[in-house]
């Protein structure tokens, strides 16, 4: 199921409705920081996602600062433990590690996008 996001720039944004407030709002995706906005409509919500976006800009560029998170490259993943092994027993069957299985995948489900 694909999650209602807003994009520009590089930058995602999350959407969501407040019934309490009657207001769409989100924040910005994958950054170090917290960046809100909210709008009454549709449009409103993505001139103020793309506002946000320029004043996040301009305020890193001020401060010298990174505009997306630095990802290390590893994370950790939950997954069922028979899937857990079935995933290992692929892998070594192969010749290869869980690890370059999991990336295998991961850059074989991307590549299509």
């Amino acid at each position: 199921m694909k999650k209602d996001h807003l994009t520009y720039k590089g930058f995602i944004g999350s959407v969501h409705y407040s019934t309490d407030d009657e207001v769409l709002f989100g924040t910005i995706e994958g950054i170090p920081d917290v960046v809100t906005y909210e709008g009454t409509s549709v449009t409103e919500l993505k001139q103020a996602f793309i506002q946000s976006v320029e004043d996040y800009i301009l305020l890193c560029k001020k401060h010298k600062k990174p505009v997306f998170k630095s990802l290390k490259g590893s994370f950790n993943v939950r997954i069922k433990s028979d899937l857990h092994q079935k995933a290992f027993t692929y892998a070594i069957t192969n010749g290869i590690t869980l690890n370059q299985f999991i990336q295998n995948t991961i850059e074989k489900e991307l590549s299509a996008v």
